[in-house]
């Protein structure tokens, strides 16, 4: 039948009642062409109804009546039967069917209508004609609709993973070569084209998002894909090339690299190839997301050989033909495909999504073996060369277009092929793409079908030796914070699936042999001996090698990771080769590379692979000595040697287990790289890289702490030696750490002094606390410390610092030694008349303090000093207080008599404080009278009246101030209102 129509019953949940549906469903050649059900749902897929009902006619097809046409029926009905029918139906449906059927009844009343000039009537029930378009269903509009929907989520909300699950579904539409893959490709092309945000983009000069970028490749590969097609009628590629050309020419339409606006040429291009090669990038050609679609428009089945290859697993040349050279055929007879590689790879896909899979696999195979023959032959050249490019010492022959990164994916996709080829599948396993947890896939050997060959190699160990051979192809570095970022994803993919291989025998020794030669393949290589400067690094590459040769070989994995470390972009050294170019000259300048916008990922990468070796060598002197080596040679920055010393040293000290002296002694020497780079440029890390080092030191014990101390001045500032570095060392906790006899603790503390003594020479402000604190338990090493201090007082140090040191004198008994520092600290001291809230007037009352209880003497020898410093009454008439109260000399200092009587304010060295603290109140009354406001009247009157409690201390105080009061009267008789308020107050 053509027309299946029934009834579908859902059951009733606990919200729902059962619910009822009426689903129709047309189809013609195994295909559904058209669903309708009453449920009304909206989707690009079927709805459960109309799958219920197809299911159920394809089990049960005896259950399901078979018909003739509704036309056949009625035509075996007589005239009255008819008008029963008529009726019936009408009768039945007649809220919907009247006004349709009235009209069709007026339309073949009438003889000139259009359904008269027609024979015939239309039948649903009916199948198409033999030359009708037959096609799956696919709901069109549904499909834009959901595609706009996800693209103006911007990619959140999973809707990047919805774009993508519609991408698989028109690959599986292509594998099913159902027609309609390319007509929903269309559709979804359509709606990325109409999304807003691309002329938004394009306006602010910005890159389009990392998730929308992605989808935009898919897009553009999947059209590479669609072009491809190796079954497709000539119309139909000329009406896609139509339309690709169309969308290219769109200026919203997405640049092939991910910039918009970065056509400019290339400055730092120090790409130094033969003219043919570099054009300037303004000579090239506008290439957006579809040109290699449109550029796949050209390519062709036809080739003979092409043919040949791809229908055949046993076509070979025969064998006398295989002396001399040929570009059909290896020296084994088996077929090669010289085309562009990932052009060649793109055919593949192609296959492979047009559902040949075995087709794809003898294409890869054909590649592989070019790709082999192509090796051994560069292998031969570079021997020849290899003198030469050694003197030189790099090289300018290397592959400006890269397979890894590359927008056609080439070795993913032979990667996919052959694996595909080898895929257990497990029982009742259904694939499901959407589970975080699905198991990684199981492979097993397939021996590849050929013509000649032993027939010992399988599909597996080919995917295994093609992903090694396109990942280390010498590269340039692509232009483009995009196409770069695209490197390292591809890399990490394509690693990724590489994990996924069990390494059994056969495959270790295809990994051994490609190793090998990507060792000895010079310039074609990116792991041979010299590499061009610019060439995309192989860290992440070399880093997987080397955990996946380790356990069979490991030589091989340490020489080639060793090989790998280099990075030699940020080598200063000018690029060799042409630099004839006026632009060329820039790049001679040693700078931070803007062209290399992944240079930090790159240079962590670079990292993680020095931190794999250390942690493989571990134990082993001689091989962490060559790590060592390699990581000082190559790695420029400070905070990724000191990451690599933190890793090494928290895998020398297991929580469980001993340290492992070896790897503690790399640490410390990474450290210690990290302190001489770091000592003379900022680094807002360097007090935790300080710390570390120490405890880092403590851990390999005291052989090393003592060579900190004494070569500290290459290591740290004097601040850092002496506030960080001796005092740790010098702890308690470090003692008891290291369980240290008697003699070892003497000679760390004598090394610690020492230390001091020097830094305090070099840097007194900073460090002579700390000395004189390190010296405290050594008599001649802290009359030392003090001396320095002495001689550096009256140069190099603050009131700050030297009351601070005066003050620590005191606090350890040295109250004479305590009393010379602060008398030193007053001459750099001057204090306002207004400064009465400065930070340093507790100093000068605890100074004042200190030499009354030191004796008269003293008392005498700084007065004359706070006179000389401080101009602020209130801090002068506070200390005379304080004098004023006690008898002077309580500290009782042996060997002095003390009176115990009050000292007088008449006498010196007090009234000499007292002059200047009348003198001070009576500048500082003028000082405030010259800008005084109404506001502050009440508090001047307050300060008056703490002036005339001084004035009164003096002998004829109580005249002065009168005198004072006087005079002020005089003066500011303007100010009548505040006058008035001296006059009651004061008479």
């Amino acid at each position: 039948g053509f027309h299946l129509s029934g009834t579908v019953t859902e059951p009733a949940t606990a919200t729902e009642p059962e619910m009822t549906y009426k689903v129709a469903i047309s189809f013609d050649r195994c295909k559904i062409t058209s669903v309708t059900c009453g449920c009304g749902n909206k989707d690009i897929f079927y709805c459960a109804h109309v799958v219920a009902l197809s299911l159920y006619r394809i089990r049960k097809p005896d259950q399901v009546k078979l018909r003739l046409p509704i036309s056949e029926t009625l035509f075996q009905m007589n005239r009255d039967q008819l008008q029963k029918f008529v009726q019936y139906l009408i009768t039945a449906h007649h809220t919907e069917v009247l006004p349709t059927a009235q009209k069709l009844a007026d339309e073949i009343l009438s003889s000139n209508s259009e359904i008269n000039q027609v024979h015939g009537a239309p039948d649903p029930t009916a199948g198409a004609s033999i030359d009708d378009e037959n096609c799956w269903h696919l709901d069109e509009e549904q499909v834009r609709e959901q595609v706009k929907l996800f693209l103006s989520q911007g990619g959140y909300y999973g809707s990047g993973k919805q774009l993508n699950s519609m991408f698989a579904k028109v690959r599986e539409m292509l594998r099913m070569r159902d027609s309609n893959g390319a007509r929903m490709l269309t559709l979804i092309t359509e709606q990325f084209m109409a999304d807003p945000r691309l002329s938004l983009w394009r306006q602010q000069g910005t890159g389009i998002t990392e998730k929308c970028r992605q989808l935009w490749d898919e897009l553009g590969a999947l059209w590479v894909c669609v072009v491809l097609n190796p079954h497709c009628k000539l119309e139909e590629k000329s009406c896609w090339l139509r339309q690709l050309r169309k969308w290219g020419e769109m200026d919203v339409c997405p640049l092939e690299d991910g910039n918009y606006g970065n056509e400019l040429p290339n400055i730092t291009n120090a790409l130094t190839q033969s003219s043919g090669h570099s054009q300037d990038s303004l000579a090239r050609p506008r290439r957006t997301v579809f040109t290699r679609a449109i550029e796949g428009c050209d390519l062709h089945w036809q080739d003979s050989h092409l043919q040949r290859i791809i229908s055949s697993d046993f076509y070979v040349s025969p064998s006398y033909q295989r002396e001399g050279e040929s570009l059909l055929f290896n020296s084994q007879g088996q077929p090669l495909w010289l085309e562009h590689v990932p052009t060649a790879c793109a055919r593949v896909d192609a296959l492979r999504s047009h559902g040949y899979p075995r087709e794809a696999l003898r294409l890869t195979v054909a590649i592989i073996n070019t790709l082999r023959l192509q090796q051994q032959r560069q292998l031969e050249i570079y021997k020849h060369q290899k003198k030469e490019l050694l003197q030189r010492g790099a090289t300018t022959i290397t592959n400006l277009e890269g397979w890894v990164g590359h927008p056609l994916n080439p070795i993913g996709c032979l990667f996919l092929t052959l694996t595909e080829a080898c895929r257990l599948e497990e029982e009742n396993c259904l694939e499901i793409s959407d589970a975080g947890d699905s198991k990684p896939p199981v492979y097993q050997h397939v021996p590849v079908v050929t013509g000649s060959q032993d027939g010992d190699e399988s599909y597996l160990s080919l995917a295994l030796e093609v992903a090694l051979m396109g990942m280390g192809q010498q590269r340039v570095m692509p232009e483009g914070l995009y196409a770069q970022d695209k490197v390292c994803r591809n890399e990490e993919q394509i690693i990724a699936r590489l994990q996924d291989l069990e390494l059994d025998p056969v495959l270790v020794q295809t990994l051994r042999k490609q190793c090998v030669l990507l060792l000895e393949g010079g310039p074609f290589s990116g792991l041979g001996e010299v590499i061009h400067r610019e060439s995309v690094p192989m860290h992440t590459f070399a880093k997987y090698l080397f955990s996946a040769l380790l356990p069979h070989d490991a030589d091989l994995a340490y020489k080639l990771a060793l090989r790998a470390m280099r990075l030699p972009v940020l080598e200063t050294t000018a690029p060799s080769g042409d630099v004839t170019h006026p632009h060329h000259l820039v790049s001679v300048v040693p700078s931070r590379y803007p062209r290399w916008f992944t240079l930090g990922h790159l240079e962590s990468q670079q990292c993680e692979l020095a931190s794999t070796m250390l942690t493989a060598a571990k134990g082993d002197m001689l091989r962490l000595r060559t790590v060592l080596e390699a990581i000082q040679k190559n790695i420029h920055s400070s905070s990724l040697i000191f990451k690599l010393a933190q890793d090494a040293f928290k895998i020398a000290t297991p929580a469980d287990s001993n340290s492992d002296t070896t790897l503690l002694n790399v640490a410390l020497e990474l450290g210690l790289q990290v302190m001489r780079m770091t000592l003379s440029t900022l680094n807002w890390r360097r007090r935790e890289m300080v710390r570390w080092l120490v405890t880092c030191a403590t851990e390999v014990g005291v052989r090393a702490l003592v060579s900190i101390l004494q070569s500290w001045y290459s290591l740290f500032t004097p601040t850092e030696a002496t506030s960080i570095v001796a005092a740790t060392v010098m702890s308690h906790n470090t003692i008891l750490r290291l369980s240290l006899d008697y003699p070892q603790r003497e000679e760390l503390a004598s090394c610690a002094r020492t230390l001091a003594l020097q830094c305090a020479m070099k840097d007194p402000q900073n460090c002579a606390l700390s000395a004189l604190t390190l010296c405290e338990k050594d008599h001649i090493a802290f009359e030392t410390a003090y001396q320095i201090v002495i001689d550096a007082a009256s140069t190099g140090m603050t009131y700050t610092q030297l009351f601070t040191i005066a003050r620590y004198m005191e606090h350890r008994g040295y109250p004479l030694r305590a009393f010379k520092l602060a008398s030193l600290a007053m001459t750099h001291l001057n204090l306002a008349y207004n400064q009465d809230t400065h930070p340093a007037i507790n100093d000068v009352l605890w100074a004042c303090a200190l030499s009354h209880s030191l004796g008269k003497n003293e008392l005498a020898a700084i007065i004359p000093l706070v006179v000389k410093s401080v101009h602020c009454a209130t801090v002068l008439s506070d200390i005379l207080r304080r004098c004023t109260m006690t008898a002077p000399g309580l500290a009782g200092i042996p060997g002095r008599r003390n009176s115990g009587k009050l000292m007088s304010t008449d006498k010196a060295p007090l009234r000499q404080l007292l002059d200047a603290t009348i003198s001070a109140y009576i500048n500082t009354t003028h000082s405030r009278l010259t800008h005084i406001s109404p506001r502050h009247y009440g508090e001047f009157i307050e300060f008056l009246s703490k002036a005339r409690e001084t004035f009164l201390l003096a002998q004829d105080g109580h005249i002065q101030f009168a005198q004072f009061i006087d005079n002020l009267k005089q003066i500011y008789k303007g100010k009548k209102k505040l006058m008035l308020l001296v006059r009651e107050r004061f008479g």
